[in-house]
């Protein structure tokens, strides 16, 4: 019990999750679960969750970005520039937008690194100026219809590629069950690695129930989803990215250096850490997933609007906040961020689907990341 008691902290976000999906599940007469609502629920939230993992690392920095959808919505537009009107192929314009994206979090960075400007300041600066400069570029009107190879990264599916098996997607369903096998495994090899090092573990029962669970919800969940249409594509991209930022931030050199920098940016400045280039590279990294993010959306919508963006850095902050991320800087996982996005996400397609309006929604997110915030200031003071 005392395991339990000291990281209830992180049990208690995924708990949260299971009990907000319940209870619409249950609210919604089991809408909520249902395939083709699993998939519009991936969709809805793949550029919130991209977003969100380059915002933890900005915010374990100690620093925040809140130009973030207006650079998705700039370079959304710069896309619909390049493919529409001057009928770039998809590839060459993805390229092109992901480096003006890290371009963008270069300019931004730079001031902030190595001006000490508050990141605050300048990532408001360049909200206001991005929202602008895709106002300018569209000329107030929405762009499109983009290629059908370009709307596949978004509305598009993983092909089948066993036999024919009569509407069943069992290419995405074995994907599944890997990607769940894989979760387990990874689990097992932290706890041996701790172990290794006189760490203390889980109770060996909370263990087994706790990975056994992980196995069923992963299956399950991939099971529900492919029976649609199969594995959407920003799925395959979500969690590829969700992997590579879990391993950085807590099995590389650079991601332990972030968490320091956040912690106490003059003690990492005097054990030798380049405290600038850091903030630089994490504020560079940051725009090119706000870029992949806008990317991600106008696919979805099929068309570049002067609007697209529009509160996007709300939700992707709040989710950092309510995943676990600390005001303070130097606290936050990799997994706590996706749940945050999945509370988000099941609390907007909950209530949309209960008909709830979406004044009322915004005051239930913004109650949500009030008492998240809340709860990290009481751990920060105890």
């Amino acid at each position: 019990m005392g395991f339990i008691k000291s990281h209830l902290r992180d049990y208690g976000l995924t708990l949260s999750l299971f009990a907000i999906m319940l209870f619409f599940e249950l609210v919604t007469g089991g809408t909520l679960l249902r395939p083709l609502n699993l998939t519009n629920l991936v969709l809805q939230n793949s550029y919130i969750v991209i977003m969100a993992l380059g915002m933890l690392l900005v915010i374990v920095s100690g620093h925040i970005d809140l130009s973030v959808g207006s650079v998705a919505g700039f370079v959304g537009a710069v896309a619909a520039v390049l493919m529409v009107q001057y009928h770039l192929d998809f590839v060459s314009a993805s390229i092109l937008c992901l480096i003006l994206g890290g371009l963008i979090g270069a300019a931004q960075g730079y001031w902030i690194a190595y001006f000490g400007i508050p990141s605050f300041i300048v990532t408001l600066a360049g909200m206001l100026v991005f929202k602008g400069l895709a106002l300018a570029i569209l000329h107030g009107q929405s762009l499109g219809p983009f290629a059908t190879t370009f709307q596949k990264l978004s509305s598009g599916f993983i092909p089948e590629l066993l036999p024919n098996t009569g509407g069943h997607f069992f290419t995405s369903i074995l994907l599944g069950v890997i990607l769940a096998l894989a979760m387990v495994a990874l689990s097992i090899r932290g706890r041996l690695r701790q172990m290794s090092h006189k760490i203390d573990v889980e109770p060996v029962a909370f263990f087994a129930i706790k990975n056994l669970l992980l196995f069923a919800v992963i299956t399950y969940f991939a099971v529900q989803i492919a029976s649609h249409h199969g594995l959407p594509n920003v799925l395959i991209i979500m969690t590829i990215l969700i992997v590579l930022y879990g391993f950085m931030t807590q099995r590389t050199v650079v991601g332990r250096q972030i968490y320091a920098v956040g912690g106490n940016v003059r003690a990492a400045k005097l054990s030798g850490i380049r405290t600038e280039r850091l903030t630089f590279l994490t504020f560079v990294n940051m725009g090119a997933l706000a870029a992949l993010g806008g990317l991600v959306f106008a696919a979805r919508l099929n068309t570049a609007t002067p609007k697209a963006g529009q509160g996007f850095e709300l939700e992707v902050i709040a989710a950092c906040f309510i995943g676990g991320a600390s005001a303070y800087g130097g606290v936050g996982k990799v997994a706590g961020v996706v749940v945050g996005a999945l509370i988000i996400g099941v609390l907007n397609n909950g209530m949309s689907i209960m008909g709830v309006g979406i004044d009322y929604q915004q005051v239930l997110k913004g109650l949500v990341l009030l008492g998240a915030v809340c709860i990290d200031v009481y751990n920060q003071k105890r």
